[in-house]
């Protein structure tokens, strides 16, 4: 910084005052290197099965426990620029498969560590950016090598095949529960495949926590679920249509200000009763049109209210609309936008509406078992919050796959032995290349271990050991080996079926290396003077320490 007295030279008589300048390797590259490393050491011990937790409070107070990496990254705020493209990467993996993003994140920072030891060794960053894009395009390549014979063809609808794909995935989320929750998602996955599995929408999956009880109480609803109870006295209907209105179920007051003005007593009584009747017209012409649920969006007027009792009409009441139009899509109800008399063909249909009790908390089940339903609902239960809140992200986790496993379903072996093999071929592949960049290419295989001895450690496992194994045993041309944790030793994935989609791999792999790049190419940081204003307030519930 620059004195007031003192001219200002060099680059600070460019740019206003209170400006951050680094530029150079050490200021710049290793200090973004650094930043990156930090933030992947943070995703990397929650890698796979034994991945620890993470208890993450955010600033509004918000409590997260869990080992998935996208909301560990989301949740964290980030302000180092250079790991931000990281964040960002992370980030897209989510956007993209929804899956996979821990594997992003860490195989980025130990991309760069190893960029860091090249740097130091003297190469240009340049160097090392080229000898990474043909690593990642050999890598590429080589994975598609891989893929498990056969597993391009596969059918959607046929649960074994799919929990066989999806177990790895439900499995790194939470360890020892993935037979239960995968068997939960892959039924409520098949309830909701469309005609073409293409179009599959992870939105028509729907989580519903309840406290108490345990996982094994959990249980899928073919519809919805609703936490609320239902408005009025009606509790249970079968084989009912359905009317939905998304203004909600009141008179609707008149559009023009006026005054009234009442001489006697008669009057006022005359001027209520039009209003009862205009009401009571409206409900009984719902009820004729053979409806015997009203769906309403908004609030549910007394009066109106009082003659649907009187028509045995049942009401409920969904205040969010997204929620609205999910009941809309399982109904097959169209929403009409004010009370009147609906035609035929806006009413929906419901096997079953009841009000059941789980747990203390009352909620109402909309079934529809026979037609073809759109919306499924996994209900689960469990001891915590936080514990519902990350069985609820590896339910997340799996329905994403199934949306991946729809578009592409080629597997390549799990438990680390897709990423030793792919060591393997590319160290063979740098001592054929001439240049500098054969340095890069070999520091980019060697980053795959990163994935075994991460995975062993999180294991407590002897890391080397495990390393130097798999090295032999793929050596020796068993491509498909990898580390069985529970009992520490390498093994054929295929006898534990632990399958990764390729899919996955290819996009975290794809969006690790593009971060990479970017964040070699950076040589200078140039940071303007934040702009002014009030301090914000530290967040409550922590002391000054």
């Amino acid at each position: 910084m620059v004195g007031m007295g003192m001219p200002a030279y060099g680059i600070q008589s460019m740019l206003k005052e209170g400006h951050k300048h680094l530029s150079g390797l050490d200021e710049a590259v290793l200090k973004n290197i650094d930043a990156c490393k930090q933030l992947s050491q943070i995703t990397r011990t929650s890698l796979g099965p034994n991945g620890m937790n993470k208890m993450v409070i955010n600033h509004l107070d918000k409590l997260f426990v869990t080992n998935d990496a996208a909301t560990i990254v989301n949740e964290l705020e980030v302000q180092h620029p250079a790991a931000k493209i990281l964040v960002l990467a992370g980030k897209a993996q989510q956007e993209e498969i929804g899956d996979g993003a821990n594997l992003c994140v860490s195989f980025a920072g130990e991309l760069l560590q190893n960029a860091e030891e090249l740097i130091r060794m003297g190469l240009h960053p340049s160097e090392i950016i080229i000898g990474y894009a043909k690593a990642i395009n050999k890598t590429i390549q080589v994975l598609e090598e891989l893929v498990e014979a056969g597993s391009d063809t596969m059918d959607v609808r046929d649960t074994n095949q799919v929990i066989s794909r999806m177990k790895a995935a439900v499995a790194s989320k939470q360890f020892g529960l993935e037979d239960i929750l995968c068997c939960l998602i892959a039924q409520a996955c098949i309830q909701v495949c469309p005609k073409n599995p293409a179009n599959f929408n992870v939105d028509n999956v729907r989580v519903t926590k309840l406290l108490g009880g345990g996982l094994h109480d959990s249980k899928i609803v073919r519809g919805m679920v609703l936490k609320s109870d239902a408005v009025g006295s009606i509790k249970r209907i079968e084989k009912a249509k359905v009317a939905v209105f998304a203004g909600g179920v009141d008179t609707s007051a008149t559009e023009t200000k006026g005054t009234v003005l009442i001489h006697s007593a008669e009057q006022l009584e005359n001027y209520a009763r039009t209003e009862e009747a205009k009401v009571e017209q409206l409900i009984k012409a719902v009820a004729e049109s053979g409806a015997k649920v009203i769906v309403s969006g908004a609030a549910v007027g007394e009066m109106a209210l009082h003659f649907c009792e009187r028509y045995k009409l049942m009401v409920l009441k969904i205040s969010s609309k997204f929620e609205l139009r999910r009941f809309c899509r399982t109904t097959g109800a169209v929403a009409l936008l004010k009370l009147s008399p609906p035609n035929p063909d806006d009413l929906g249909y419901v096997d079953s509406i009841s009000v059941e009790e789980i747990g203390g908390v009352r909620v109402t089940i909309a079934r529809n078992e026979e037609g073809g339903n759109s919306v499924s609902t996994v209900v689960l239960r469990g001891s915590t919050d936080s514990i519902l809140d990350d069985l609820e992200r590896a339910v997340d986790d799996g329905v994403n796959t199934y949306k991946a496993m729809c578009r592409d379903s080629r597997i390549v072996p799990g438990a680390a032995a897709t990423e030793i093999e792919l060591a393997i071929r590319l160290k063979e592949f740098s001592l054929k290349e001439t240049g500098l960049d054969q340095y890069a290419i070999s520091k980019f295989a060697e980053s795959f271990e990163m994935v075994p001895k991460t995975l062993a450690e999180n294991a407590g496992l002897n890391a080397m050991e495990i390393i130097s194994s798999l090295y032999a045993e793929h050596a020796s041309g068993n491509a498909r080996v990898g580390i069985h944790l529970e009992e520490g030793t390498c093994k054929d994935v295929s006898t534990n079926s632990i399958w990764d989609l390729y899919i996955t791999k290819f996009f975290a792999l794809k969006f690790a290396a593009d971060a990479v790049c970017t964040v070699l190419r950076v040589d200078q940081i140039i940071m303007a003077k934040p702009a002014g204003g009030p301090k914000r307030d530290a967040p409550a519930g922590m002391d000054e320490d």
